[in-house]
C-alpha cells in the first residue's frame, strides 16, 4: 500500500509525472467510489516484511532495555533510545519501512524519558509533589526535544504528534508545579491541550487541504493524538465512568457524540469518533437497561451502534456535503474539499 506521501515523492523524483500521478488518484477514487480525500490514507504496512522486522525489533530492543536496566536504571533508556536512533538509520532512513520506523521513533522518545526518570530517582528518589511535577515537566521538554531530533533526520509523520503530546505534557506538569493544589483540574488541562493539539492538526491539514503530501499524514497523526485527550476529558469530567450512568447522563453523552460526529464530518477525520466510542457505548447500554431491556441490553447496544457507524461510513460524503455547505464560505476554503455525488 502506497500513501499520499509516497506518491509526491515519486513526483518530487521524477518517477512519474504530475498528470500520472493524478490520474492514479482518480482511479482509485473512481474504484472505491470515493475521493481520495475521504478515505484518510496513512501508511502502517509496506508488507509482511515490516511485522516481521518490527517483532525482531521488539524482541531486541527489551532485550537492551533490560541488560542497561540491570546494570543502572538510567542506562537502559539510554540504551534503549541509541539503539533505536541507529537502527532508524538503516530500517527508516534507507529502507523506509513504514511500522519499524513507528516503533523506533517510539521507543527512542521513550527511552530518553526512561534515562531522566532513571537519573532523577537515582539522585532524588523522594521529592514533593511540586519537585516531581517540574521533573515531569523537564522530562516532558526533553522528550519533545528528542522527537524535533528525529524530525530533523528521518521526518517519520508521527514525530510531530510526539513532539505535540511531549509538549502537553511539558505544559500540565509546568501548571500543576506552580500550582500543587489545582490536581483536580488535570481533565480541564488535558482538555485544553488536546484542543491545542487539535488546532495544531487542523494547522497541517489546511495547508494540504487535498490530502496528497506528508504534510496530511502528519495531520492524521495529530488528530489521532488529539482526539483522546479531548474525548477522555470531557467524558471524565462528566463523570461517566463514576457510577450508574442515569438516563439524563446518557442523553448528554449521546448528544456530544453526535456533536462530535458533526466536528469529525467537517474536518474529514474520524479519530473522535473512534475516541469517544467506549463512552458512548456505556451510554446507550445503561439507556437500554433502564428502559427494562437488561438481557439484550449489550446486544441491542452492539446493533445500534454498529449500524450507525456503518451508515455514516456509507453516507460519509452527502452528510458530510450537507453540513460543509451550510458552514461559511471562508470556513469552507480551508476545509478538505467536498466532491460532488
Amino acid at each position: 500500500m502506497y500513501s499520499e506521501s509516497d506518491i509526491d515523492a515519486a513526483v518530487s523524483a521524477g518517477a512519474i509525472t504530475p498528470a500520472a500521478a493524478a490520474a492514479l488518484r482518480a482511479h482509485v477514487a473512481a474504484r472505491h467510489a470515493t475521493p481520495a480525500v475521504d478515505e484518510e490514507h496513512f501508511r502502517l504496512l509496506t508488507g509482511f516484511n515490516d511485522i516481521f522486522v518490527s517483532i525482531a525489533l521488539v524482541l531486541l530492543l527489551v532485550a537492551l532495555g533490560q541488560i542497561g536496566g540491570s546494570i543502572a536504571k538510567p542506562f537502559g533508556g539510554l540504551l534503549l533510545a541509541a539503539a533505536s536512533w541507529g537502527l532508524a538509520e538503516y530500517f527508516t532512513a534507507r529502507r523506509r519501512m513504514a511500522l519499524p520506523s513507528i516503533l523506533l521513533l517510539l521507543t527512542f522518545v521513550g527511552g530518553i524519558g526512561w534515562a531522566l526518570v532513571g537519573v532523577m530517582m537515582t539522585v532524588a528518589p523522594h521529592l514533593g509533589d511540586r519537585a516531581t511535577a517540574l521533573v515531569a515537566a523537564g522530562v516532558a521538554s526533553c522528550m519533545a526535544g528528542g522527537a524535533w531530533l528525529h524530525w530533523r533526520r528521518f521526518m517519520v509523520p508521527i514525530t510531530v504528534a510526539a513532539g505535540a503530546a511531549a509538549l502537553t505534557g511539558t505544559g500540565i506538569a509546568l501548571v500543576l508545579a506552580a500550582f500543587p493544589d489545582i490536581e483536580a483540574a488535570k481533565w480541564p488541562l488535558l482538555l485544553v491541550g488536546g484542543i491545542a493539539v487539535f488546532a495544531f492538526a487542523m494547522r497541517w491539514d489546511m495547508s494540504d487541504t487535498e490530502r496528497r503530501t506528508r504534510r496530511a499524514d502528519v495531520a492524521f497523526w495529530l488528530h489521532l493524538t488529539a482526539a483522546p485527550m479531548i474525548a477522555h476529558s470531557i467524558f471524565q469530567m462528566l463523570g461517566v465512568f463514576r457510577g450508574d450512568i442515569g438516563a439524563g447522563m446518557a442523553i448528554v453523552v449521546l448528544a456530544l457524540y453526535v456533536g462530535f460526529a458533526g466536528i469529525a464530518l467537517a474536518v474529514d477525520r474520524r479519530a473522535l469518533l473512534v475516541s469517544g466510542l467506549a463512552y458512548v457505548l456505556a451510554a446507550l447500554y445503561a439507556l437500554f437497561r433502564s428502559a427494562g431491556a437488561i438481557e439484550l441490553g449489550a446486544a441491542l447496544t452492539a446493533f445500534v451502534i454498529g449500524s450507525a457507524l456503518l451508515s455514516l461510513s456509507a453516507f460519509w460524503q452527502p452528510m458530510r456535503r450537507a453540513l460543509v455547505d451550510r458552514l461559511p464560505q471562508s470556513l469552507r476554503l480551508r476545509l478538505p474539499p467536498v466532491h460532488a455525488a
